[in-house]
């Protein structure tokens, strides 16, 4: 059983930057490839960023590729989402989400646990 509690979120400016954070409990976090989606309102949640169980490979989606960066410390239970040059249509809830996988997932249905959520709003 894995925990997700995310953090950071907030209201910037289009161009700021922000960095999410999601801590996870458990003592086998290290062994699930880790990823963030976000939510805005009235769309689907959408594929942002996916990584390895143990760091590395790393996936993007589309959209935030060479503006987004994510990370890992195992040793800490912690996954991070470097969010820089931000624009209005980052706006939405970020979601990190963990798979009983080694390699990192693209599809929500394939993550087995959820965080609450964080609300990132990019004002122009």
């Amino acid at each position: 059983q894995v925990q997700l509690v995310e953090s950071g979120g907030g209201l910037v400016q289009a161009g700021d930057s922000l960095r999410l954070s999601c801590a996870a409990s458990g003592r086998t976090f290290s062994s699930y490839a880790t990823g963030w989606f976000r939510q805005a309102p009235g769309k689907e949640r959408e594929f942002v960023a996916a990584i390895r169980w143990s760091g590395g490979r790393t996936l993007y989606g589309d959209s935030v590729k060479g503006r987004f960066t994510i990370s890992r410390d195992n040793a800490e239970n912690t996954v991070h989402l470097q969010m820089n040059s931000l624009k209005p249509e980052d706006t939405a809830v970020y979601y990190c989400a963990a798979a009983r996988a080694m390699t990192p997932l693209t599809h929500l249905d394939e993550y087995d646990y959820w965080g609450q959520g964080t609300q990132v709003t990019v004002s122009s």
